[in-house]
């Protein structure tokens, strides 16, 4: 058997970074850099050479600097979303100009950085991005292989894709301690409240996947906002909820439509107070209802960077101040059934040892 020569293996294209600044000091600043991280990177100057170089190299990632002489960055951005949606886009800001970025983030931006620049920031913020493409790639490298499969194969693709997913979210969380866990901790409450519900079978299983998968786009928000010990600016609250949206768009080719809008409603408020709600009460999905009861319990009862754990008797307290504002009613009810019953199975366990 001939073994394959080593030299022969093929390794892996480095990853095209587009530089798109008006300013040489920076665009050399942020080359050198990536350079030394293994990207292949290319450099313009505004508008015309950026869509040139997109026109004949494969990029993966493009910084466009928010403001620029001609066509600045707010208006290049829409332009290689729709010539090149496989592109990932990182807006380059002032502090001054976060808000802009964060509305960038809304037309299809993968993240902003702000100048003066922290480097290893902006290193974590690429490596974030592209993540994210790769992510999105597979997903639809899964979604094209699957209409090349017949019936009875697709639902084992499908559920292994799903378990790939999951894998992604577990590891995401594993890389921070506050967080670890929670996932899954999420969906062990949920379903415990579908069952409370008498949600059918069909609807605990949406509901286990909406609660496995409901974080997986946190790929896109920026670790060192998500874990601030302060309390958010109004800018950074809206970024860390991009994430609804962002985990939404990447797993709808996999899951059904009941599972997408779960994803994407689970921080909508009974209320309709929520931020960008447009809904309230009933014409909320019960199950994505059901969700945001379920993540904020978990993180009621979890540490968190700003401050530890709540009790259980504590959060239940919290839960029933907000009840008919941010929980429905009835879903509250039922979480204190649960966690009534769990409480009474626990005593009865300790008085038997």
């Amino acid at each position: 058997m001939k073994h394959s020569d080593p030299q022969e293996i093929a390794t892996p294209e480095p990853e095209t970074v587009l530089i798109v600044d008006d300013e040489a000091g920076i665009r050399h600043l942020l080359r050198r850099k990536f350079e030394r991280e293994g990207y292949h990177c290319q450099e313009a100057d505004g508008h015309e050479k950026a869509m040139s170089i997109l026109a004949t190299d494969p990029v993966a990632l493009a910084i466009l600097d928010v403001r620029m002489p001609g066509k600045p960055g707010t208006e290049l951005l829409p332009e290689i979303k729709d010539a090149y949606p496989d592109t990932a886009v990182i807006m380059a800001t002032a502090v001054t100009d976060v808000g802009v970025a964060v509305q960038c983030l809304k037309q299809g931006a993968d993240d902003y950085i702000c100048k003066p620049f922290n480097m290893e920031e902006v290193s974590l913020g690429v490596q974030r991005a592209l993540e994210k493409r790769r992510l999105q790639l597979t997903v639809r490298e899964y979604q094209q292989h699957l209409e090349e499969k017949v019936e009875e194969q697709t639902e084992e693709i499908r559920r292994l894709f799903l378990g790939a997913i999951e894998a992604l979210v577990c590891a995401l969380e594993a890389k921070d301690r506050y967080t670890a866990g929670h996932s899954r901790r999420v969906t062990d409450i949920a379903l415990a409240l579908g069952e409370e519900l008498k949600l059918s079978t069909e609807e605990l299983e949406d509901l286990r996947w909406g609660s496995l998968l409901h974080d997986v786009g946190k790929i896109a928000v920026d670790p060192t906002i998500q874990n601030k010990r302060d309390r958010l600016t109004q800018e950074e609250y809206e970024h860390v909820m991009i994430h609804a949206h962002v985990g939404a768009g990447i797993v709808k080719p996999v899951v059904n439509d009941r599972v997408v809008e779960m994803i994407e409603r689970h921080h909508d408020f009974y209320d309709g107070n929520g931020l960008n709600q447009v809904t309230t009460r009933s014409e909320i999905p019960l199950a994505a209802r059901v969700l945001t009861l379920a993540d904020a319990f978990d993180a009621m009862t979890s540490d968190r960077p700003y401050r530890p754990a709540m009790s259980v008797d504590e959060a239940l307290d919290e839960i029933r101040s907000c009840v008919g504002t941010q929980f429905d009613p009835t879903v509250a009810e039922a979480l204190s059934s649960v966690m009534s019953r769990e409480s009474r199975q626990s005593r009865l366990a300790e008085s038997r040892t």
